[in-house]
């Protein structure tokens, strides 16, 4: 029933889609490849909130390929709050560097293609990436998206029942003995959540 409900919702998101070069998003997804992403924004409302960086990495037979990686910094089209630096570590003068949104977008559809989507909280990533999409093609992105957090919560729930499970990225990542890189950027963050991944899914 609800591969039937996804099959309808994809028609429907295909014949709503206003450039057809895009059409690629709703191919078959190349088997056992996914793509691992994650945003920087300037805060955690989609509605006035924007996208300073996209990072991702694709995963292949539970191999990730760092030499296929993506990353880009956005060219922010208003000033960014200075007390958001604090957690994204993103100064304007790094920004300086970056490519117009919508450029970014474009280049993030085709890096993706049909792939389903794995991240960390994804709902708040998709969104975010969803609220570019429908102005540049008019629908929201059509890929399947896997939470890590959920695999995580049903690999632990199963060994500790009734037990609480911490959900803090950190935390899966210390408990899952996923190893760090330094900083929390995009890039970093979309490498750790594939690794995440491949090892829940394993």
């Amino acid at each position: 029933m609800i591969k039937i409900f996804e099959n309808l919702k994809k028609d429907f998101l295909k014949k709503r889609l206003k450039d057809k070069k895009y059409l690629f998003l709703f191919d078959k997804p190349p088997e056992n490849e996914f793509v691992a992403f994650d945003t920087e924004t300037t805060g955690l409302d989609p509605k006035k909130d924007d996208i300073l960086s996209i990072g991702a990495v694709k995963i292949k037979d539970n191999r990730i390929l760092l030499n296929e990686r993506f990353y880009t910094l956005v060219k922010p089209e208003k000033d960014i709050n200075e007390e958001t630096i604090k957690i994204h570590g993103l100064r304007k003068k790094d920004l300086e560097k970056g490519i117009p949104l919508n450029q970014a977008i474009e280049k993030f559809l085709h890096y993706i293609g049909s792939r389903p989507l794995v991240g960390y909280y994804v709902d708040f990533d998709i969104e975010m990436v969803n609220k570019y999409t429908k102005q540049l093609i008019g629908i929201p992105l059509p890929n399947e998206k896997i939470e890590v957090s959920g695999l995580y919560y049903d690999y632990k729930i199963g060994k500790i029942p009734q037990g609480f499970v911490d959900l803090r990225f950190d935390s899966i990542v210390k408990d899952l003995k996923i190893p760090t890189f330094g900083k929390h950027d995009s890039l970093n963050d979309a490498i750790m959540t594939a690794l995440i991944f491949i090892k829940l899914k394993n």
